[in-house]
């Protein structure tokens, strides 16, 4: 897989840009999100340099899937293929449409964020949507 085929894999949902704790081994995703997501189209303002701008963040290759998979939502492409399973139906790449990851309810830009930048405690903003 070339690298245009790998990135058209990621769905813009914006998940992995939110903030993770590891609490007593267990991953836990915060709705604190990356200073630099734009949580109306759940894309990153700054894509083609951030990783020059954010040190934490990491290129979604195979190894990082396979590193720290609970550190992806569990409707990540890169983490379903993985492991055998199919793309969701509402995926763009089995849509043929950019916007049915939105119309689906599956990206972040209904939910309720916070940058972090105005976090203290990152406790204080974990959240259990089955998504994750």
């Amino acid at each position: 897989m070339n690298e245009a085929e790998w990135e058209a894999l990621c769905d813009g949902c914006g998940k992995c840009c939110l903030n993770k704790i590891e609490i007593k081994g267990k991953i836990h995703f915060t709705r604190a999100c990356c200073r630099f997501l734009d949580c109306k189209t759940c894309l990153c303002k700054i894509y083609e340099h951030r990783f020059e701008a954010m040190d934490d963040c990491r290129k979604i290759d195979l190894a990082a899937v396979r590193e720290k998979p609970r550190w992806l939502p569990k409707t990540c492409a890169y983490w379903l293929l993985d492991n055998g399973y199919d793309l969701p139906e509402w995926h763009p790449l089995i849509t043929g449409r950019a916007d049915s990851v939105k119309n689906a309810g599956m990206d972040l830009s209904s939910r309720e964020l916070i940058s972090e930048t105005k976090v203290k405690d990152y406790e204080d903003y974990i959240v259990d949507w089955q998504d994750l």
